[in-house]
């Protein structure tokens, strides 16, 4: 992994497990659950929709770091996009957790590229993509 890499997802990682964004159980709206047996983490998803809009998003639980990070990442880049941005993002940050996907040339957000690194351990995929996928089915509702 190469320095710039490592100092983005040490930074990312770090500030949105310590600070998360919408990090709240007294939320509006519709409410998601998201679990990985494996692991133990666990998170409800608050999404408050106005038709299409994705006008509020919160999240609440417990997990790793990296799952709480990413939950954070994107509670605050999904909240106030309708559904189809919504599912670019996902989609954006889905790939950068795939190893098959070469990501010279995408437009993908700074944030999401520090989850890059799970690549190289694959027993953390699963805790960057959880609250992602419970997401995307939601979506697609």
């Amino acid at each position: 992994m190469n320095e710039r890499l490592k100092k983005l997802y040490q930074e990312v990682i770090v500030r949105h497990s310590r600070e998360p964004y919408h990090y709240s159980k007294d939320a509006d709206g519709e409410v998601v659950e998201a679990y990985n047996p494996l692991c133990g983490d666990q998170y409800k998803l608050f999404i408050e929709q106005e038709e299409s809009l994705l006008k509020s998003l919160h999240f609440h639980g417990y997990g790793c770091s990296i799952s709480k990070a990413a939950s954070s990442v994107m509670v605050q880049s999904l909240e106030g996009l309708d559904i189809a941005q919504a599912k670019a993002r996902v989609e954006a940050f889905m790939a950068v957790l795939n190893p098959e996907v070469e990501l010279a040339g995408l437009s993908i957000p700074e944030e999401y590229l520090a989850f890059e690194a799970a690549r190289n351990f694959p027993g953390r995929l699963k805790c960057a993509s959880l609250s992602w996928e419970t997401m995307a089915k939601y979506l697609e509702k």
